[in-house]
């Protein structure tokens, strides 16, 4: 996979932030568990040395097919 810093060039580690929904129902004023739990929403990767955004809409279809796959995000 081709994931690069654009600013310190770290090829190695990176911080994902992710969004994780989930709905909840209520029923006869009681919370029902999720019944099913969906993917994350990938929301941002920053480089783990200086902290700098990496573009996702930069990556190539195959290195973000990736990413989102390892992540197991949408």
């Amino acid at each position: 996979m081709a994931l690069t810093c654009p600013t310190c060039g770290n090829a190695e580690t990176f911080l994902v932030k992710t969004l994780q929904m989930h709905l909840l129902r209520v029923a006869d004023n009681q919370l029902q568990p999720p019944q099913e739990e969906g993917r994350p929403a990938l929301v941002e990767v920053l480089c783990d040395e200086c902290d700098t955004s990496v573009d996702l809409e930069g990556l190539d279809a195959e290195t973000r097919r990736d990413l989102l796959a390892t992540l197991g995000a949408r």
